[in-house]
């Protein structure tokens, strides 16, 4: 299948198809159009042309230079988008292209994230099922976010070649490339004891979350009080940090500086803020990913920098030479995160929280 073909069947011109396939940054016009660009050359099974020509060569010449890769997303479904995981699985496309492989399948399946519902369903059917769905083109599986830990080693018995692209660690269940989320929580929450704030609450989930762990042992490591009532335990969504803004609001013991688990449910609180305009509780407010909208808020959200694009290229890289027989024994690549100073954190002691009113 050629660019020209995908473009006939989306309506595009073929430039716009391949500047969706090579840059993981490309704004399209019409919303929605990368997805469909995507989709459409998964459903003709579009081979990148130097990839086409081994193909057409045979088996015998092609020798492991084409892969089959599927991609796995565990913390959304395809109707609700969390915009960090949206843009490292961008970059993870067109890293897989630029690589002349071939996508086959992507899933979203947040069914895999969630150990209630793991430790409920029939794995070994789901998985099956998935497997029977990329029709035998599956030379490699990278799984985008948190995975239980018994369906990851089932998903390992299947695949054989898996890597992880996380916050949490897979304990050398598998290849993985992740940013700390520990550390990543102990970056955000220091920034607020450094402003002053003494009475610092968590949004996010709470189970077998590294994050959560980092807030807890900061906390600990500064001898500052931990209040359950400031432990708020969420799906990490925009509509939950608004709604739980909304009750902040109106309650009256509330913490002075919030780490939110990643910045779109961050983005929910501002936006509540910014409804409200509250003069009387203004807290400031840290997340971590910085995705696209972080800086486009009013105040610019103040969060720790993962690095999805080198996430993306190394987990493409391992999985590549894991597929080429280039190492046997788990690999773990660790990134570290940078804290993005904006204008929603300030000190206890500043009264510029009126900067949200505007």
């Amino acid at each position: 299948m050629s660019i020209k073909e995908i473009a006939e069947k989306v309506g595009v011109s073929s430039a716009t198809v391949s500047r969706v396939l090579n840059n993981p940054n490309y704004k399209c016009a019409q919303p929605g159009l990368r997805d469909k660009i995507w989709k459409a050359a998964m459903e003709l099974n579009y081979v990148p042309n130097e990839a086409a020509r081994n193909l057409k060569m045979g088996a015998a010449n092609q020798r492991n230079d084409t892969y089959y890769i599927n991609v796995l997303m565990t913390r959304m479904d395809a109707d609700q988008s969390d915009p960090f995981f949206t843009e490292l699985l961008h970059i993870i496309e067109s890293e897989i292209h630029k690589h002349m492989c071939i996508l086959s399948k992507v899933w979203f399946r947040p069914l895999f994230s969630n150990d209630r519902k793991c430790n409920a369903e029939k794995l070994d059917q789901v998985i099956h099922d998935m497997y029977g769905e990329a029709e035998g083109k599956c030379d490699g599986l990278i799984i985008i976010g948190k995975c239980n830990e018994t369906a990851l080693k089932k998903l390992n018995q299947k695949y054989k070649n898996v890597v992880s692209v996380n916050r949490n660690s897979t304990n050398y269940e598998v290849d993985e490339v992740t940013c700390d989320g520990e550390k990543i929580a102990a970056m955000a929450v220091e920034h607020l004891i450094e402003l002053g704030h003494r009475k610092i609450g968590y949004l996010g989930e709470c189970h077998n979350e590294a994050r959560y762990n980092g807030y807890l042992k900061t906390l600990q490591k500064h001898e500052i009080e931990l209040h359950q009532n400031y432990v708020i335990e969420t799906e990490q969504t925009e509509a939950e940090g608004f709604e739980i803004m909304e009750r902040l609001l109106h309650s009256g013991d509330c913490p002075t500086g919030i780490y939110c688990a990643n910045d779109i449910s961050a983005i929910g609180m501002l936006k509540c803020l910014n409804r409200y305009k509250n003069r009387y509780y203004m807290p400031s407010i840290i997340s971590s990913d910085d995705i696209e909208q972080a800086q486009n808020m009013t105040p610019m959200l103040t969060t720790v920098r993962l690095p999805k694009e080198e996430m993306g290229k190394f987990a493409m890289l391992l999985l590549l030479d894991r597929m080429k027989g280039g190492h046997k024994g788990v690999v773990r690549v660790e990134l570290e995160g940078t804290l993005i100073k904006r204008n929603s954190c300030t000190s206890v002691e500043e009264s510029v929280w009126s900067d949200y009113c505007i």
